[in-house]
């Protein structure tokens, strides 16, 4: 056993974003399209913008996503591997 809890709580913090639905759901569909904004995910999901943008602030401050912008809109995607990998665990017969 490690004593060294600093990898044991990156990963702790990495599963608790994962223990949302909504933040599954989100991570899920951008593993799928690759990119989109919040207007997407809201016409998706059918939840207010400001749930949505909750979610993707809990996602972006522990790394697993990043914005880009162009123009007005932001268009996020998966900038964590580890969080791909962890997903794709948990759905292993969907591409």
């Amino acid at each position: 056993m490690n004593k060294d809890f600093q990898e044991y709580t990156e990963i702790a913090e990495l599963l608790k974003a994962l223990a949302h639905p909504v933040r599954i759901c989100i991570i899920r569909g951008l593993m799928k399209k690759g990119s989109c904004n919040v207007s997407y995910m809201q016409d998706c999901l059918n939840i207010p913008q400001s749930t949505i943008s909750q979610h993707l602030q809990k996602l972006k401050a522990l790394g697993i996503i990043q914005g880009e912008r162009n123009g007005l809109q932001i268009n996020y995607k998966i900038c964590n591997e580890t969080i791909v990998d962890i997903v794709n665990v948990m759905f292993p017969d969907e591409d």
